[in-house]
Formats: C-alpha cells, structure tokens, sequence
C-alpha cells in the first residue's frame, strides 16, 4: 500500500505487488468422505423391549442382515382408529425400506403425495423362525428365531428417479438381479403402482438361540429336551433362484393328519366314512 502511494505520487501509474507463483502440479483437494452410519441404531423408547433385554440388538449389520433374508414383511398402521396388519414384500436401499401397492389402497393414500402430507406413522415387522424349542414342561417350549421391528413415518415416493432404484430394489430382494432380465413397467403399470418409504432410524432386532430352559426340578422328568431346526433357515439367500425355494419350516409345513383332530378324542370331527359303490344293473337281453 505504502509503495502504491509513493508511485502516485511521483506522476507514476500505482502497481500492484506481483502474485505469489503457484506451482502447477499441486494437488486437487481431497473431496470430502462420504459419512459413515455408525455401527449401531440408537435405542428408543419404542425400541428398548420390556421382556428377555438381553436378547434386543441394535447392530447395524444384524439388522440389514435379517431384513435382507426375509421375503415379506408386515406392515402395521391404524386405519378409522382401528389396527391393521398387512403382509406385503418389501425392498431395502441403504438406510431405507420401499413397501409398493395399488394406487387406490387406504394406507398408501394416507401417505399422501410426498410433498405436504405428514405421512402415515407405521410399523414394520420381519421374523425369521429358525428352530423349535421343545422342552420338558410345556411352559419353557419356544422358537430360536430372528426379528426386526421398524417404528417412523411412512411417505409416498413421488421422484421418478427413486421410484424407478425402489421398483428394481422391490424385485430384486426376491431374487437377486431379477430386475436387470425383466421389462421394466411401462406407463400404465407406474400409474397403477404407488411406494412408500421408511428410514431405518428407530430400529431393533431380537434373536433367541440355544436349547430350553427348564427348570432345575424337571430336569428328571422322563420327557428329555430337543431342538428342530427349520430347513428354511440353513438356505442361503444368494443361492435363491425362481425355481428353488427353500423348504418350508417343520411348523408350517401341512400336517400330516391332513389338518383334522383325533376322532377318538373329538367324536363329532370323525372323518366322513366312504360311500358305497352302487352295484350295477345287469343288462336285459
């Protein structure tokens, strides 16, 4: 500044002090790191569990990891005040859940358009059974299974691009890269269709292993303990397929009496007894 003056001074036109040279192979900044979710949800009081805590996980991994294995999903919500549980198949992306449905369904409605709407407050439920319990005293009798319970506030997809990644992602949870084989829906199915999103931010898993825990004094009893895996739970997702599925779990699987009680012991369920076969006539000559 002082020498910018004295230039002026002198009749002489001010010159500016020469910029400091820059080397030209500098280094482009670093962009900036993605953030990292953190390797846990933070439990709520939704989340934390009144019974059997020490089975309640809030492990980031195990939560997408049962989420990922299982096909459907239940979706809960309260309709004219009343509850309603609904099964439907589901998509994960990252940190976020797509449930899809008729345009005209009432909880995709209450939704609303995606802009203004406060959106329907839900709650989303997956189970995995992955064994049966059996104990000596029919009261400690249970499952091994894996669960996940998804409480926020459920919106309607409305950008073209995320409803297109949450279409793809709906069918290639069933079968891994389905989507990419598949005719894409054209213009009067996307009208027909409507997704709804759900952050993963109040999240909790819950999982039982091991054996039964019976009591000390029935430890003699005669009827000794056992565990029954289901077959469902030892096929891995990746080896899905459109025509191998795996086996149902022993407990849902038909029973083998048909569905029907004991006659003897329920004589007005008797099984209907088989009609006669009509002798037939002979012929006249």
């Amino acid at each position: 500044m002082e020498y910018a003056m004295s230039a002026t001074a002198e009749g002489l036109p001010p010159t500016a002090p020469e910029p400091t040279p820059t080397p030209t192979d500098a280094p482009a900044p670093a962009p900036a790191p993605e953030a990292t979710p953190p390797a846990a949800y933070t439990p709520t009081a939704r989340t934390v569990p009144t019974r059997s805590r020490e089975r309640a996980s809030y492990d980031r991994e195990l939560v997408h990891s049962i989420l990922d294995e299982a096909y459907v999903c239940h979706l809960g919500f309260v309709r004219d005040g009343v509850p309603v549980v609904l099964p439907t198949l589901f998509g994960r992306v990252g940190e976020r859940l797509y449930v899809h449905g008729s345009t005209g369904s009432r909880p995709l409605r209450a939704t609303g358009d995606g802009t203004k709407a406060p959106g329907l407050p839900v709650c989303l439920t997956v189970t995995h059974v992955d064994g049966l319990v059996l104990a000596r005293s029919a009261f400690h009798h249970s499952l091994n299974y894996r669960s996940v319970v998804v409480h926020g506030t459920a919106h309607r997809v409305t950008d073209p691009e995320e409803l297109r990644i949450a279409l793809d992602a709906l069918v290639d949870h069933v079968v891994p890269g389905r989507s990419a084989d598949s005719r894409p829906a054209n213009a009067k199915e996307l009208a027909a269709t409507a997704v709804i999103r759900l952050d993963l931010d109040e999240v909790s898993a819950k999982v039982r292993t091991g054996g039964p825990n019976d009591d000390p004094e029935d430890l003699a009893l005669p009827t000794g303990p056992a565990w029954s895996p289901c077959a469902a739970a030892t096929a891995p997702r990746s080896r899905r397929t459109t025509s191998t599925r795996p086996s149902p779990c022993p407990a849902t699987s038909p029973r083998s009496d048909g569905g029907r009680r004991n006659a003897r012991t329920m004589p007005d369920d008797r099984p209907t007894p088989a009609r006669p076969t009509p002798a037939r006539k002979k012929a006249q000559p």
